[in-house]
């Protein structure tokens, strides 16, 4: 392999893919990226064995066809140093040769063969998605995904494809987020659904780029494949079955509250400032007119914050965990929000404009 390349594309493509890889893993393919070229340019590849990525760098030019596989680290922290545009890039063996303008590195690799195959995109995407909604989608539902569960099903977020829209869920139990986007192509299949898990969607969005740039995706029955320009990253889904969302999801609530988004959030996060690991929950009491949020700590003292609102239902207070509506409103595009209630024992739920959903339940202040 002997080519010259693009330096800040190069290590756009390591960031990417070095992503993937398992800096702690007893194996050192998988601490390893996998560097091929040919006539359609230089492909960088990891996998951890359940996520894999695979970008291309075109800014290249190639003299020599070939292989080498190289610790992401090593190759990754040379091309973030190095001050030149360009690098050329010579393997012999299992040994790469990086050299710049006045700088030459030679890293010791593995033999390439040894790199585990990794998913190929080849057949026709299930749909095709605008990049920025998809990015939206994720940035509403992802990290209400449940981190640490014994119900593995929950680690990650349904996808499901219903008709000419996705719809994303994530669930910790405790909290839900809802939403969904228009697709730009439907494939042959009405529905598809998938459970991906949290890695997968983190690495999917590290690959978005332009808003208007297409996500071609493709769902098989244990396998994630999604494709831009730039990159193709494969990953294995979460197995299980995913709650029953909608039979969760309140029908009934008699009260609500409209608000400035902003302002909600800032109240929230002012009340919160004394809350503790012991008494996490700030305490809101509606009424026509006004919403007052109050938090009390033993350690810390007491906060008490007032804020405008349009509120339609009898007076009544309710707790709940301030981070928990933190997360959702800080990725919330809307300027005004409804927050729907029906008793202090049942989850809130909080809409936009769009079609986002957001459920929490509430916590005992006693």
């Amino acid at each position: 392999m002997k080519l010259l390349c693009s330096r800040q594309a190069l290590q756009e493509a390591l960031a990417l893919v070095g992503s993937v890889v398992s800096p702690r893993s007893p194996k050192e393919v998988l601490k390893s990226v996998r560097l091929s070229c040919d006539q359609n340019g230089l492909f960088v590849e990891g996998t951890d064995l359940e996520v894999a990525a695979r970008a291309v760098v075109n800014q290249v030019e190639v003299n020599e066809p070939g292989e080498v596989l190289l610790p992401a680290d090593r190759v990754g922290q040379v091309t973030r140093e190095s001050p030149h545009e360009s690098l050329t890039l010579e393997s012999a063996d299992e040994c790469c040769i990086i050299r710049g303008q006045d700088e030459e590195y030679r890293i010791f690799g593995h033999d390439p063969q040894d790199f585990p195959p990794i998913a190929q995109f080849e057949e026709e995407p299930d749909f095709v998605i605008k990049a920025e909604v998809l990015r939206d989608l994720t940035d509403k539902t992802s990290y209400a995904a449940a981190k640490e569960s014994t119900r593995y099903a929950i680690n990650g977020t349904l996808w499901e494809k219903q008709g000419k829209r996705l719809l994303m869920v994530a669930t910790d139990g405790r909290r839900l987020a809802k939403a969904s986007g228009a697709l730009e192509k439907v494939g042959s299949q009405e529905t598809a659904q998938a459970i991906v898990p949290a890695k997968a969607v983190s690495l999917l969005n590290r690959m978005l780029h332009s808003g208007d740039e297409e996500v071609e995706i493709k769902l098989s029955r244990n396998q994630l494949l999604a494709r831009t320009p730039r990159a193709v990253i494969s990953s294995v889904l979460v197995e299980g079955h995913f709650p029953k969302y909608e039979d969760v999801i309140p029908r009934d609530c008699d009260k609500k509250a409209k608000l400035n988004r902003l302002e909600f959030l800032s109240a929230i996060r002012r009340a919160a400032l004394l809350t503790s690991d012991e008494s996490k929950g700030v305490r809101m009491e509606f009424q026509e007119g006004t919403l007052t949020l109050t938090s009390r700590s033993p350690e810390r003292g007491e906060a008490r914050v007032r804020m405008a609102t349009e509120y339609a239902g009898e007076p009544m207070a309710i707790g709940f965990n301030p981070y928990f509506l933190i997360d959702a409103l800080k990725v919330m595009n809307d300027e005004q929000v409804v927050f729907e209630l029906k008793e202090a024992t049942r989850p809130g739920v909080l809409k936009g404009e769009g079609d986002f959903l957001y459920l929490v339940m509430p916590v005992s202040l006693a």
